[in-house]
């Protein structure tokens, strides 16, 4: 018979509740017996993570400062207002619903050990009280239940915080060590634990209460990292409706665009290094918007150019050329690229491209799905495509042979040639029935409609438009500009660029990043507090993976039935958390 029985979580520094629903869809099991995970609370000072965290726990969070009044006066350089007090261990009780947990995950601010942080920054008076919130946080759980200690004590931070705040951990071991506990640390990679398609690098210290759980705590299993592409591919594509207003492209500096173009998928801004600038200016390369009829066209490096005339220039037709001679190599970091089958970089509460590898080499058409035979112009020498009975399916051939006089389609004869022979179905698209006039229209005047009306006319970008008229179109009036402008560098804008490896660089959205983080499966729909991409990312880049909780929360667990079940040993594949004490606490248990 199964027997099922109730594990319950707590969460101090809980931000948008990442780490507590990983906890939630762990299950684990030692024979008969089932482990039921259950959240009786979380704490943060920020209150839009609160309401997400219920929103995503199913619990009520609690808003609370957690800091003392010295550390609050270092922090906001100012006295604490009116009403306000110093929290207590009765505070965190009454967080948790007056209830006992198994297990407390503490997942301490870490911007102040973050390597995103200079070294002098670190040591301002600000970010080392933030800092010293830990060793706080962690005395304020072990004196609310020193009556009846948690089982198991987990603390999450940056890898950085073992050397940067090294003489803080230091007072939570011997914390943790005064009230019972053996200790370990250790680092972990989120990605690996939950198989995401990031990687992750965290710190983690285990804390076992001796005389609660004899048995030994075993790491979680790794797992592969995932491509980026396995996640974003199961998605609506960039700002599709469907994904709601976080899958919204940001809007980015047009400079920063141009930079994202140029960095090699795969690699990061160190790309950068290898463009050859002259007075300001890339000295290789030119960017040019999309154009009709070639104009300012760029050919691809495998593709023959279009016809070099008398008077050729990139402003006239295609000929220009992607050339893809270009180094490859670089690392990780800012402006970072991600290649569409690699895992993605750590996911952090930073909000742009140029601080992290947050954007992706997207391969997928941005356009409406086409018929494969649509607008498709079949080589001579090859086998033209299934022909069907769809409208307008563009079976079209390039035919290189030269028509024989008067037997041209859409053939336009030279003003000094004699026209081909008008027969009775003379129309544009049967003979020779153009001509090219050099004539300006002087003989002209008044009432001629295509002088007066300005058929596909454009206006200059210096010069006044005429008159828009109910139904003004680009082929009866003057209706188009030429307009000479590109973005200024710091100009906001979402931009398509086409980068040589063919395909779009940009950066990921705010609900691509939670799909990675495993907030949401891929094919969800996430709502959070606010209307701010810049906040969203920053609670979304401070959480815990919920895979990668799970995969902890899992072992936690095992570890915690088997001490119910009256076990003091198991045999695992993975490596012993908590080592340096574990003969001696084997020896304990049967000498007691």
């Amino acid at each position: 018979m199964i027997e099922t029985r109730e594990i319950r979580h707590f969460h101090l520094f809980a931000g948008l509740g990442g780490g507590a629903k990983g906890f939630n869809q762990a299950s684990p099991r030692v024979g008969n017996m089932v482990g039921k995970f259950r959240c009786i609370g979380g704490v943060d000072v920020d209150a839009a993570a609160m309401r997400d965290f219920e929103r995503l726990t199913g619990t009520r969070g609690t808003v609370l400062d957690l800091f003392d009044r010295s550390q609050y006066q270092d922090f906001h350089g100012s006295e604490p207002p009116a009403g306000w007090r110093e929290a207590m261990p009765a505070d965190i009780q009454a967080a948790a619903g007056n209830e006992r947990p198994h297990i407390v995950f503490l997942s301490a601010p870490c911007k102040g050990f973050s390597g995103l942080l200079s070294e002098n920054r670190s040591r301002t008076h600000k970010y080392q009280a933030l800092n010293r919130l830990t060793v706080r946080g962690v005395w304020l759980m072990l004196e609310a239940w020193r009556d009846a200690p948690p089982e198991l004590i987990v603390f999450e931070n940056v890898p950085r915080i073992a050397n940067r705040g090294r003489h803080l951990l230091d007072q939570i071991g011997d914390l943790l060590r005064a009230y019972g506990y053996a200790v370990s640390e250790t680092t972990h990679d989120c990605g690996e634990l939950g198989g995401l398609a990031q990687s992750r690098k965290r710190f983690l210290l285990v804390a076992r209460h001796v005389e609660k759980v004899p048995p030994f705590l075993y790491e979680p299993e790794k797992k592969r990292l995932a491509a980026v592409g396995t996640v974003l591919d199961r998605m609506p594509l960039p700002g599709d409706a469907a994904g709601g207003p976080m899958h919204r492209v940001p809007s980015l500096q047009w400079k920063t665009w141009v930079r994202l173009a140029f960095v090699e998928a795969g690699s990061d801004w160190r790309s950068l290094n290898k463009l050859a600038v002259e007075d300001g200016m890339l000295r290789d390369y030119l960017i040019v918007p999309a154009m009709h009829n070639g104009v300012l066209g760029v050919q691809r490096w495998d593709e023959p150019t279009g016809t070099v005339a008398g008077a050729s220039r990139p402003g006239n037709g295609a000929f220009s050329i992607a050339d893809p001679r270009f180094p490859a190599g670089g690392e990780y970091g800012q402006l970072g690229v991600r290649a569409w089958d690699e895992p993605t970089g750590t996911i952090t509460g930073q909000r742009s491209p140029i601080q992290g590898g947050f954007s992706v080499a997207d391969p997928r058409h941005l356009g409406p799905a086409k018929h494969s035979n649509e607008f498709r112009i079949v080589p001579w020498d090859r086998a033209a495509q299934a022909v069907t009975g769809a409208h307008g399916s563009g079976q079209c051939v390039a035919d290189p042979r030269r028509a024989g006089e008067g037997f041209g389609k859409y053939m336009v004869t030279s003003w000094g040639e004699t026209a081909g022979t008008v027969i009775s179905g003379s129309t544009t698209g049967q003979g020779a029935y153009a001509v090219a006039d050099p004539r300006p229209g002087l003989d002209r005047g008044k009432g001629d409609h295509y002088l007066t009306a300005g058929h596909y006319g454009v206006v200059p970008w210096t010069e006044q438009a005429g008159a828009v008229s109910a139904a003004a179109g680009h082929d009866n009036g003057r209706w188009s500009v030429a307009d000479p402008r590109m973005p200024a560098a710091n100009d906001k804008l979402v931009a398509v660029i086409r980068a040589l490896d063919g395909t779009w660089h940009r950066p990921f959205t705010t609900l691509e990043l939670a799909a990675l983080q495993s907030l949401i499966d891929p094919e969800e729909y996430l709502e959070l507090d606010g209307l701010s991409d810049s906040d969203w990312r920053e609670r979304i880049g401070n959480a815990v993976p919920p895979d990668a909780a799970a995969a902890i929360a899992g072992e936690m667990g095992r570890t915690l039935l088997l001490a119910w079940s009256g076990e003091t040993f198991a045999l695992g594949s993975t490596p012993i958390w908590v080592r340096p004490v574990a003969v001696a606490l084997s020896v304990a248990q049967g000498g007691a």
